[in-house]
């Protein structure tokens, strides 16, 4: 049997279809009364302490001119949803239908079908389902990144994610996922310079890199040079600091009992990415590979065999999709960080998971939420049945 592990765009096909999925923010409301799937607070929770430490001049206001701006701040978008509620009101789809109008040259509105994922009145995510006119007049990534998709957005304090609506959307096969910050909420290399305390030392590293001093691996190999001579035992201790990210252990059971394969691409370190890999039943892992000391006792503080870079990352997803027979239409790939990009493009879905705002920008999906699990709305895998799968 030959697959195909190309990614042919539909634009070129009549009819297309696309799923626009709106998630409301419902961790950050702006409205006075709290959706019902807001993170949920005790009457025993203490109150913030009332303080006027940020008036410099106390409750007076101030005789020095130089205080006063020269002209007022510019008004952003007014907050809808604390007018018209906590959730995605009829009004906020009605707004919806106009931006894509004024994007889309002659859309329909009565192209557009909607539907609940989350089954409540007040509904937090919504798909709407319309139709672009033949020929398409613009592509997936441009209605992704238009500027009034992202005033849409900012008014009504969510997201849209957009796909194609095609079959492959609805029937993945196999999910990759990134580890430091996707599915644990530690940084690792981290955890490791905070436990031998060389955060300094390692936070200088960082920086050189984010400047654009070093590339990953001259960051990754300065980093690891200062664990010579650490106990090769230092797992052992970082273990229990591991956290999994809220969602992480119920999205990976969902997508198992799906039939999905599984992996974990990381950066990191093969002990604890491994120990991460068996916890939740992963079917790979791939991480770099620190040298131990020939008696085993301790970090030699080098690398060896490959490292897992972006591009790396990118190749072990389409070597495992090859091994699997899965096209990369049908391949979920979530991640945070900027080198995880390019194994977010090549994927069928890449989902940029509370990421860094450039690789926001970057990334064919972002979601902001506090579970991992609401990934399963990008597929169209409602609420109930959710529960269903988590049983």
């Amino acid at each position: 049997m030959v697959f195909n592990f190309s990614r042919p765009t539909p634009l070129g096909a009549p009819n297309i279809s696309i799923v626009a999925t709106l998630f409301y923010k419902s961790d950050n409301p702006r409205h006075p009364h709290l959706h019902a799937d807001s993170t949920p607070h005790s009457p025993r929770d203490t109150l913030p302490e009332a303080s006027l430490s940020h008036l410099k001049d106390g409750a007076v206001p101030t005789e020095n001119m130089s205080e006063y701006p020269l002209e007022p701040p510019t008004p952003g978008p007014d907050p809808l949803d604390h007018l018209y509620g906590s959730y995605i009101s009829q009004s906020c789809l009605t707004d919806f239908f106009v931006t894509l109008a004024n994007i889309i040259p002659g859309f329909q509105e009565n192209n557009v079908s909607t539907r609940s994922l989350d089954g409540l009145k007040s509904c937090r995510v919504m798909e709407v389902t319309f139709t672009l006119p033949s020929p398409a007049s613009i592509t997936l990534d441009s209605l992704r990144k238009d500027e009034m998709v992202s005033r849409f957005e900012r008014e009504w304090n969510l997201e849209a994610v957009f796909q194609y609506n095609t079959v492959y959307r609805r029937y993945k096969r196999l999910a990759v996922f990134d580890m430091d910050s996707t599915l644990i909420q530690q940084e690792v290399i981290d955890e490791m310079a905070q436990v031998l305390g060389v955060e300094k030392q390692v936070s200088a590293i960082t920086a050189a890199a984010m400047n654009g001093e070093l590339d990953f691996e001259q960051s990754l190999r300065k980093r690891c040079a200062l664990l010579k001579g650490v106990p090769s035992s230092v797992w052992e201790t970082l273990k229990p600091k591991i956290t999994l990210n809220h969602g992480s252990h119920d999205l990976v059971k969902a997508l198992k009992k799906l039939g999905y394969k599984t992996a974990v691409l990381s950066g990191g370190f093969t002990p604890l990415t491994g120990w991460v890999a068996g916890n939740l039943g992963l079917d790979y892992f791939h991480a770099n590979h620190l040298v131990v000391s020939e008696d085993g006792s301790h970090l030699t503080g080098e690398l060896t065999g490959e490292i897992v870079h972006a591009e790396k990352k990118r190749q072990h997803v389409l070597e495992i999709a090859a091994k699997e027979g899965i096209p990369l239409d049908q391949v979920l790939v979530v991640g945070d960080g900027a080198n995880d990009l390019p194994m977010m493009n090549v994927a069928g879905l890449g989902v940029a998971f509370n990421a860094k705002a450039r690789v926001q920008m970057d990334a064919p999906a972002r979601l902001n939420t506090q579970s991992l699990l609401d990934v399963l709305y990008l597929l169209g895998i409602t609420k109930e049945e959710q529960e269903m799968l988590l049983r």
